[in-house]
């Protein structure tokens, strides 16, 4: 059994935890605190940015319906903001941009719609019967469209520039075999590096009379 004077120590030494307890308690308040604060000064931090729902080709102008809002954190990176959707919507974009990606500035090059706007420069084409209408000419408006050399389902034809220029163009046995056409500097690396391949065809854009 215990003493009197054991049973009268018991009780002191639970006094004493107390105030421990109520620190901890205090801490974990503070804690908690501090924590809701670092989440709501985060959230303050987000910013709204372009997010694009659907494949964009290398030199397709972007879909203003393919636009979507995306908040994420300011990580320091450069990209378009939703406020600049009117804008990006005026541009072509300078890489395939697949469904789901946040739109940098570099992954649009700014005015880009052919040959009309930004900055141009002179490509030569060679070209195989049938990539080309008989009677092209110097001067028209055309388009470029990658036709992939075995075509599958997972890769159809793309349209790389709305609207080139052809600048000269020669013939051989009545066939368009080479031309000359002004793109936008922002396509031009795509269409030259399928031209190599022999996989771009030319659309001329004639309007009904």
């Amino acid at each position: 059994m215990l003493t009197g004077v054991a049973s009268r120590g018991l009780p002191q030494q639970a006094r004493q935890r107390r105030p421990a307890l109520a620190a901890l308690a205090v801490l974990l308040v503070l804690g908690g605190a501090l924590a809701t604060t670092l989440l709501v000064m985060r959230a303050d931090e987000r910013i709204s940015v372009i997010r694009v729902t659907k494949k964009i080709g290398a030199g397709q102008r972007f879909d203003r319906g393919a636009l979507q809002e995306a908040r994420i954190a300011d990580g320091g990176v450069t990209y378009w903001s939703w406020a600049q959707r009117n804008q990006v919507a005026a541009t072509v974009a300078t890489v395939t941009v697949l469904p789901g990606t946040l739109l940098t500035q570099t992954m649009a090059a700014a005015n880009g719609t052919g040959a009309i706007s930004g900055n141009s420069v002179r490509m030569g084409l060679a070209l195989k019967p049938g990539q080309a209408p008989y009677d092209l000419q110097r001067g028209e408006r055309v388009q470029l469209i990658h036709v992939p050399a075995r075509r599958t389902d997972s890769e159809p034809p793309t349209l790389l520039a709305e609207e080139a220029v052809v600048e000269s163009v020669s013939y051989t046995s009545g066939s368009a075999t080479q031309a000359t056409v002004v793109v936008d500097s922002a396509v031009a690396p795509v269409v030259a590096a399928h031209a190599l391949n022999g996989e771009i065809s030319i659309a001329v854009v004639r309007t009904q009379p």
